[in-house]
C-alpha cells in the first residue's frame, strides 16, 4: 500500500515532499495561511444548480432492495413499474394528477391536530384500490401464564415421588419448568431484561453516574452534558478493557411517559401492564438485539417490551404498520385513508409521507383514533430498539477516584441532545440523548437538594473498543485531530494520553469547531497542560464566522506535514453532513495544492492513506 502512495506521489515530485520545520524540535504551528486568510473567512459557497427533487422510493431502492421490500411490501421491480421516483405524477404546483378512467370519492378526513400534523395531501381516494399490502404476518404473541399440564401440583408431585423414589431428578425438572414461568430477579427500571443482550454473550451493566454536569452555557443552540460513570464493578470476564478513543454501548429505554401514553392508547388495562406474561415469537431476533434468528418463549411484561425492546419514535412509518392500523380501525373514513396509503394508488402519497418528519406510533394512534390494534400484533411490525454508542472523552487508563475507602474507576462521555419536531410540543428529544438528558437533570436536581448518595444509572456495555479511532491511536507520531460539536469529545482522551508522554507536546494539534465559544465550546480548559499550544477553536457564528473545514485549508502546511510524516495521522470526528463532507473536500484541496495533484489523484491519495490507517474519519 505504501508503494502505491509512493508511485502516486512520484508523478508529482516537484511539490509533493513536505518541508521539515527549520528547527528540528519545532513542528508547524497553528497559524492562518497568509494566502487564505481573507478568502476563507466567508461561508462555504452553495452551488447555484438545484438538485433534482426525488421521492423517497428512489433513494431507498438504490440503497437497499431488502429495505424497500420491508417498507412497502413490494419488490423493487414491482415498485418501479408503478413509480419512477421522478415526480411525474405531480403537477407544477405540487398537486397530484388524477388518472383517467379511475373513479374517486371524497372522504371525511380525521379532524384532529395529530392528523393535520402528518401533512397528508389527500382530498379524494379511488373507489377501487389495487395491490393493497397483505396483512403482515404476526410473529409475536402474548399469552397469559398458565401452569403447563406436564407440571404436577405440589401434592401430586409429592405422592408420585414417594412412589418411584426418583426424588432429586423429578424435583429438579419441576423447578426448571416453573422457573421458566417466572420473571427474572432484575430491576428493569435501571436495566433491560437479560434476554435483550445487545452484547452477547455478555449482559448490560447498570453503571452508576458519579457526576453529571452541563457543558454548554445558557443560549446554546444544542445542550451537551458530561458524565463521569463509575465502572469499578463492571464484570471482568469479557477480556477487553476500555481504550482511548473507544465507545461504550448504551441500551437507552423509551421515555416512560411515551410508553404509558401508548399503553393507554392501546387500551391495555392498568392491572395488566406490569403483570408477567408469556411472550412467544415464531421467528426473528426480536426481542433480542443481536440474538439468533429463531423462535422464542420467555416471560416478561408488556411495559418492559415497549420500554426496552421496540422503537416507538425513531423510524418513519412503514406500510406494515399502516396496514395493521387499517385492519383494526372501526371508522370507515379512517379505514379508507389507511388502505389508500397501503395501495398502489397511494404509493406517491406514502413516499412523501415517509420523507417528512419522523412520526411516533402514539401520533399515528391519535391521528386515527378508531384504530386500536392488539399490542402483540403491533410489536410484530415495530423496529427493534437498538443500542446507541458514545465515544469516551477521557483516558480510561488514568481516571480513578478515591471514595468509600476504596479506589473507583471512572469513564467519561459527552452527549449532545438531539431534537426532532413534535406535533404537540414543537420538539422532542431523541431516544438516546433524551434519556441522557433525563438522567443528567435527575442527578443535578438531587445534587441541588443536598442528597449525598445519589443513585442514577446508565445501562451500558463495552461496545466498540476496537473501532477505528481506538485502533489507529498510537503512542508516537504527529496527529491532527479535527472535530466539531460533540465530535471533539474522543480527542480529549487522545490529548490527555499524548501529553503524558515526554517530548510529545509538539506532536498533537486540535482543530475544534463550534458555533460560539462563549456558550458551546466543549471542555474548555480541561485538556491538560499546553492546551493553548495544541488547540485552535474555530467559531462559525462569532467573529469572522469561519468553519472548521475552512481552517483545514488555512492550515494546509500543517496538514501536509503531518500526513507525510512517519506514523503521522489525521483524525476527523463529527457530523457527516456539513462538517464531515466539508473537511473531506478541504483535505482533497490541500492535497491538490501541496502535492500538485489532480482532483482524482488527490482523492486517491486520501483513500490510500485511509487504507494504511493514517487518515481516519468517524462521522455520523
Amino acid at each position: 500500500m505504501a508503494a502505491q502512495v509512493d508511485r502516486l506521489m512520484a508523478q508529482h515530485s516537484a511539490n509533493s515532499i513536505p518541508e521539515e520545520p527549520q528547527l528540528p524540535s519545532i513542528a508547524p504551528s497553528l497559524t492562518y495561511s497568509e494566502s487564505s486568510e481573507h478568502s476563507e473567512s466567508e461561508e462555504p459557497r452553495q452551488s447555484d444548480e438545484q438538485p433534482r427533487r426525488r421521492r423517497a422510493s428512489t433513494v431507498l431502492i438504490v440503497r437497499s432492495p431488502a429495505d424497500i421490500q420491508r417498507i412497502t411490501g413490494e419488490t423493487t421491480t414491482q415498485l418501479v413499474q408503478r413509480c419512477c421516483g421522478g415526480g411525474c405524477c405531480l403537477t407544477s404546483d405540487g398537486k397530484r394528477v388524477k388518472k383517467q378512467g379511475i373513479e374517486y370519492e371524497r372522504v371525511n378526513l380525521p379532524d384532529n391536530d395529530a392528523y393535520r400534523a402528518l401533512g397528508l395531501k389527500i382530498e379524494e381516494v379511488p373507489t377501487v384500490l389495487n395491490n393493497i399490502l397483505d396483512l403482515p404476518e404476526q410473529t409475536a404473541f402474548l399469552q397469559p401464564l398458565r401452569r403447563p399440564s406436564n407440571v404436577p401440583s405440589p401434592t401430586e408431585s409429592t405422592a408420585a415421588l414417594n412412589m418411584d423414589g426418583n426424588t432429586a431428578s423429578a424435583t429438579t425438572d419441576i423447578e426448571k419448568s416453573i422457573q421458566k414461568l417466572a420473571l427474572e430477579d432484575l430491576d428493569t427500571k435501571i436495566q433491560p431484561p437479560s434476554f435483550v443482550q445487545p452484547h452477547p454473550p455478555h449482559h448490560v451493566f447498570p453503571a452508576r453516574i458519579h457526576t453529571a454536569r452541563e457543558l454548554t452555557g445558557q443560549g446554546a443552540e444544542k445542550r451537551t452534558f458530561h458524565f463521569d460513570i463509575d465502572v469499578t464493578n463492571y464484570p471482568e470476564d469479557e477480556g477487553v478493557d476500555f481504550k482511548v478513543g473507544g465507545a461504550i454501548g448504551v441500551s437507552a429505554p423509551n421515555d416512560e411517559s411515551m410508553v404509558e401514553e401508548l399503553l393507554e392508547l392501546l387500551l391495555v388495562p392498568r392491572f395488566l401492564r406490569d403483570k408477567p406474561v408469556l411472550l412467544r415469537t415464531t421467528k426473528g431476533r426480536w426481542p433480542t438485539v443481536w440474538g439468533e434468528d429463531q423462535a422464542r418463549e420467555l416471560v416478561t411484561t408488556r411495559r418492559d417490551l415497549l420500554t426496552w425492546c421496540s422503537d416507538i419514535q425513531s423510524y418513519p412509518p412503514t406500510k406494515q404498520l399502516l396496514r395493521i392500523l387499517a385492519e383494526s380501525a372501526t371508522n370507515e373514513d379512517e379505514r379508507k385513508v389507511l388502505f389508500f396509503l397501503c395501495s398502489a394508488e397511494g404509493q406517491g402519497v406514502f413516499c412523501d409521507f415517509r420523507t417528512g418528519p419522523h412520526i411516533t406510533v402514539a401520533q399515528l394512534l391519535h391521528a386515527f383514533p378508531s384504530a386500536r390494534p392488539p399490542l402483540d400484533l403491533l410489536l410484530s411490525v415495530l423496529q427493534p430498539l437498538m443500542p446507541r454508542f458514545y465515544s469516551l472523552s477521557n483516558d480510561p487508563h488514568e481516571s480513578f477516584l478515591r471514595r468509600d475507602g476504596k479506589q473507583h474507576r471512572l469513564i467519561e462521555i459527552a452527549v449532545t441532545v438531539h431534537t426532532a419536531s413534535d406535533w404537540r410540543t414543537g420538539s422532542r428529544n431523541g431516544v438516546g440523548s433524551g434519556f441522557f438528558q433525563r438522567q443528567a437533570l435527575k442527578y443535578i436536581e438531587a445534587q441541588e437538594r443536598g442528597e449525598k448518595d445519589i443513585e442514577v444509572y446508565i445501562p451500558m456495555f463495552k461496545g466498540l473498543m476496537a473501532n477505528p479511532l481506538a485502533k489507529q491511536f498510537v503512542a508516537d507520531g504527529p496527529m491532527l485531530l479535527i472535530g466539531a460539536g460533540v465530535g471533539i469529545a474522543p480527542f480529549r482522551g487522545f490529548v490527555q494520553r499524548r501529553l503524558k508522554t515526554a517530548n510529545c507536546a509538539n506532536k498533537v494539534w486540535v482543530l475544534q469547531g463550534c458555533r460560539d465559544s462563549l456558550v458551546d465550546e466543549l471542555y474548555s480548559g480541561e485538556w491538560g497542560v499546553h492546551e493553548d499550544e495544541v488547540k485552535r477553536v474555530v467559531e462559525s457564528r462569532r467573529g469572522q464566522g469561519r468553519y472548521v473545514q475552512e481552517e483545514v485549508k488555512a492550515q494546509a502546511d500543517l496538514v501536509w506535514y503531518i500526513i507525510n510524516s512517519v506514523d503521522g495521522r489525521v483524525f476527523v470526528c463529527g457530523s457527516s453532513k456539513g462538517m464531515g463532507e466539508g473537511v473531506e473536500e478541504a483535505l482533497i484541496e490541500v492535497a491538490m495544492e501541496k502535492g500538485n495533484l489532480q482532483r482524482d489523484e488527490a482523492k486517491q491519495f486520501w483513500e490510500l492513506k485511509g487504507e494504511v490507517g493514517q487518515y481516519i474519519a468517524e462521522t455520523w
